[in-house]
């Protein structure tokens, strides 16, 4: 009977250790818990903003907060000048020559243009200097919801904010707010403030040469300014012309 007993209080401990979970264990589950409610958060908000920004328009971004204490270290004033434009209020030659200029393949793809990228990986190797092959709507997803910068994290989420936008917005608005946030000029932001500041006209009024030329210092438009073009500049505008005459009337 003791034998017996001794046996069932011996399996009784055993049966008793199975059931608590070791100290890593129980670890291990709380920081998974919780990785999985800051990314489930993350999901939600970030479309959330993706959605609301369908209808409202982005009211400033990082690079011209970043702009902006690069102008205070320096001494200098506040200065972003913007003017939003709707689609509609936008020349259509501005329209074509930022897509002849960018994106040739812009109302084809999802976001991605890889044919594009793998040309520039190309050229990336055989040490050819170019820009790269981001598309419309990379460019437009890091200058609305990211910060300036390279990193492969940064990219990361760029990906992500472009297969969003890509979902949640037409072509047109993508263009719209690429259109009118993109960087011109020193303080300058948007096609409107970069008309009236080079042509001293509306961006509804510039002509197709005037809008190739502003789209050829994209690139760079702190170095660049299409009041002063260099011959690489204008070899970019002919480029951009020729693409813009290939694509024809634009189907928005």
């Amino acid at each position: 009977m003791i034998k017996s007993g001794s046996t069932f209080y011996f399996y009784g401990i055993m049966a008793n250790k199975k059931s608590v979970k070791p100290k890593s264990n129980r670890k291990l589950h709380i920081i998974f818990r919780g990785i999985k409610k800051t990314v489930l958060w993350f999901l939600t908000i970030s479309i959330l903003w993706v959605l609301a920004y369908r209808f409202i328009n982005p009211p400033i971004t990082l690079l011209m907060l970043q702009r902006d204490f690069e102008h205070k270290s320096d001494n200098k004033d506040w200065k972003v000048k913007k003017d939003w434009r709707s689609f509609e209020e936008l020349s259509s030659n501005l329209k074509e020559a930022a897509i002849a200029g960018e994106d040739i393949n812009f109302l084809n793809h999802w976001g991605f243009d890889f044919e594009a990228m793998g040309k520039a990986y190309e050229k990336n190797q055989n040490g050819k200097k170019i820009r790269g092959g981001s598309t419309i709507s990379q460019q437009t997803a890091k200058n609305v919801f990211l910060w300036p910068g390279r990193s492969y994290i940064r990219k990361g989420f760029e990906a992500y904010f472009t297969v969003l936008i890509e979902l949640f917005w037409s072509k047109e608005r993508i263009l719209e707010v690429y259109l009118n946030v993109i960087e011109m000029g020193d303080g300058i932001y948007g096609a409107e403030a970069a008309s009236q500041t080079f042509y001293e006209k509306s961006a509804a009024s510039i002509n197709n040469r005037e809008a190739a030329l502003l789209v050829a210092v994209f690139p760079n438009p702190i170095r660049w300014s299409p009041t002063r073009p260099t011959p690489y500049i204008y070899a970019k505008q002919r480029i951009i012309m020729r693409n813009m005459v290939r694509l024809g009337k634009l189907d928005f």
